[in-house]
């Protein structure tokens, strides 16, 4: 279990990063939600004790996370965002030695282990290939493999899939579904999907703060019958924007889709649509009048 308690981080420029995050979180995979300048990459450098936090608790387990750093690492895996790679170094040599660094001296165990570990994210086949000639969606399973290193009790993966492709995409979740079965595992996206297809528990993050907070299904089906979808030209968007609560809108041949909230059947046209984690997302932000930046 992980128990974050009034974390609050505020930056030397005045920007609030984070604002009192309490979150429990227990085994399995957990999803955290938001956009871009949500704070979501504060939370996840602070829990691997990247940074410090000004205020507020975090223990796993029993171990302190922001004050004893070092036993936290022990058990942490963690790929960030972007990580760099030595140009010419093979994979297998490369996991080696991150071995190492976590403190796995034993030649043999540590070939067992890299060994294991090319298999699990299915790079094998590449193993004596230099990591910085892999495809995108490759350096995020070697990322994995890295981060999987002395069987970590908890992996923090960060914006994990931004910028793959959609077959890279699926491996990646089928490889983050495998280990998320005894670990606990956090994902921090801005893709609602990722969050969708992947966890039994999550929350949304804006601003610094924590939203919403509850398992996927449930927080949906708050939303059951007051979701309404119709087709408008792109010049008409700023009118019903005035008229409606339009939480986002889409292309579809060539015309505008938008998405409102309505406790009311609208009428005009709408059509009645069954919500999702897209829905329940935009709503929460706009609720809170958070602005999504790209």
């Amino acid at each position: 279990m992980l128990r974050i308690n009034n974390l609050s981080k505020t930056y030397s420029n005045g920007v609030k990063a984070l604002s009192e995050v309490s979150l429990q979180i227990s085994q399995g995979m957990f999803g955290l939600l938001g956009p871009n300048g949500a704070g979501k990459s504060t939370l996840m450098r602070t829990l691997a004790t990247l940074q410090d936090a000004d205020e507020g608790t975090a223990f796993l387990e029993d171990v302190d996370i922001l004050n004893d750093k070092e036993s936290l690492r022990q058990v942490l895996g963690y790929l960030p965002q972007e990580f760099g790679t030595y140009p010419r170094i093979s994979a297998r040599r490369m996991l080696d030695h991150f071995a190492v660094l976590k403190g796995i001296s034993n030649r043999s165990e540590r070939k067992e282990l890299v060994d294991h570990l090319m298999n699990q994210v299915n790079l094998w086949h590449v193993r004596d290939t230099a990591v910085s000639t892999y495809s995108g969606g490759m350096k995020q399973r070697f990322g994995i493999a890295q981060a999987l290193i002395g069987n970590p009790q908890l992996l923090i993966v960060d914006e994990p899939t931004a910028g793959l492709d959609p077959e890279e995409r699926r491996r990646f979740h089928n490889l983050l579904a495998d280990i998320g079965e005894d670990t606990v595992v956090i994902l921090s996206t801005h893709i609602v999907d990722d969050v969708s297809d992947l966890c039994s528990d999550m929350a949304i993050m804006g601003g610094g703060r924590i939203l919403l907070k509850g398992h996927p299904a449930e927080v949906i089906d708050h939303l059951q019958g007051s979701i309404y979808a119709k087709l408008i030209n792109r010049n008409e968007v700023e009118d019903y924007e005035e008229r409606h609560r339009v939480l986002f809108s889409t292309l579809v041949g060539g015309r505008t889709k938008i998405h409102i909230l309505s406790e009311q059947d609208p009428g005009n046209g709408f059509e009645a649509m069954s919500p999702n984690l897209e829905s329940v997302y935009f709503a929460t932000l706009r609720d809170h009048e958070i602005q999504i930046t790209v």
